[in-house]
């Protein structure tokens, strides 16, 4: 795409994405003209830009306005023309200390949502792990009732998940303690799906085998590792939309709530970026939010560099500040690995 724009023209497409960015309004030849890296006459600027709405570069809104850039010309200033940076020191720390604390992972993945809010302004969102993807722990045992009895499963990343189980044995408390250390030991650092098959092939084998006890915590760890599989999405800030011109349309709001709504379809596209491993960036009709039009979406994995477990982001108007935000959205998922390393 690049060998299709020259010099100037690519300077002008940045001078124009750069102008839409800063103030949402549309950028003419005659404002251009003013900048003192153009040394050119508004009617030469004029036909630039021209020429770059006929390669779909801008668009105008308006037939006497002047042009702002299409989803083609946010990708192509993103693709090659953003120079990026660490973000700046105090960022870092903010960043730093908001993930810094002992906390759970709940509570690290819910702060990263809303620093990212709180930094960029736009919605801050967290695919959280799939229950599937954790590598065990241990598991607990606490009796309630008689015939009641909570599961604590614990992941080696922090990861918690209590249930609830029915019980139709006898089963006293010294017996759920063995049976906690009996399972901790054979499931230990296997995901729970693979869980779930180790229990599921012990209990095949003949129960002659073994005693009354290992039947009992066999029972207990199947019913404890039927959890439910979906991640969930953690998102802050959506409000923030509602403070954009670009959805000053009661109906494009509209659309876009309904897409912020439908999860799965979210799901699906942040999906995209643990798969591929790296930063994403969708652009406009590049996302699940092309009904909604003017939306972008910035993540980035979390996890170890064995196991990507979620992922990390920003959504926000295609008229964003992708210099600093980028680096933002990388810096935050890199911190919040080495939290959850720790948690």
């Amino acid at each position: 795409m690049s060998e299709e724009l020259g010099e100037r023209e690519k300077e002008v497409l940045r001078a124009v994405v750069q102008e839409y960015i800063a103030t949402g309004g549309p950028v003419g030849s005659q404002h251009l003209a003013r900048k003192p890296e153009f040394d050119v006459s508004s009617a030469t600027l004029r036909n630039v830009l021209a020429d770059l709405e006929e390669l779909g570069f801008l668009e105008k809104p308006h037939t006497s306005a002047g042009r702002v850039p299409t989803d083609r010309g946010y990708r192509f200033y993103v693709d090659t023309m953003v120079r990026l940076k660490d973000p700046a020191p105090r960022d870092r720390e903010l960043i730093h200390a908001g993930l810094a604390h002992e906390s759970g992972m709940e509570e690290l993945l819910a702060e990263a949502s809303r620093l990212l809010h709180s930094l960029t302004r736009h919605a801050g969102v967290v695919v959280t792990p799939r229950p599937d993807a954790a590598v065990f722990h241990r598991i607990e045992f606490v009796r309630l009732r008689e015939d009641r009895v909570l599961a604590i499963l614990v992941g080696q990343n922090g990861q918690v998940h209590n249930k609830l189980l029915s019980v139709d044995f006898p089963v006293t408390s010294d017996e759920l303690l063995k049976a906690s250390n009996y399972l901790s030991e054979l499931l230990h650092e296997v995901t729970l799906e693979e869980a779930r098959e180790r229990i599921r092939a012990e209990l095949d084998h003949d129960q002659e085998l073994y005693n009354a006890l290992t039947a009992k915590a066999l029972k207990l760890g199947a019913a404890a590792t039927d959890l439910q599989t979906g991640e969930r999405v953690l998102i802050e800030g959506t409000g923030s939309f509602l403070e954009q011109p670009e959805f000053a349309d009661v109906e494009r709001m509209r659309a876009l709530f309904k897409a912020l709504g439908e999860k799965h379809k979210l799901l699906a596209l942040l999906d995209r970026v643990q798969r591929a491993r790296e930063m994403q960036i969708f652009i406009g009709t590049e996302s699940e939010f092309s009904s909604a039009g003017d939306v972008t979406v910035i993540a980035s994995p979390y996890g170890s560099r064995e196991q990507v477990l979620g992922t990390v982001g920003v959504i926000g108007p295609t008229r964003m500040n992708y210099q600093r935000i980028i680096p933002l959205v990388n810096f935050t998922a890199q911190v919040l690995s080495l939290a959850l390393d720790k948690a």
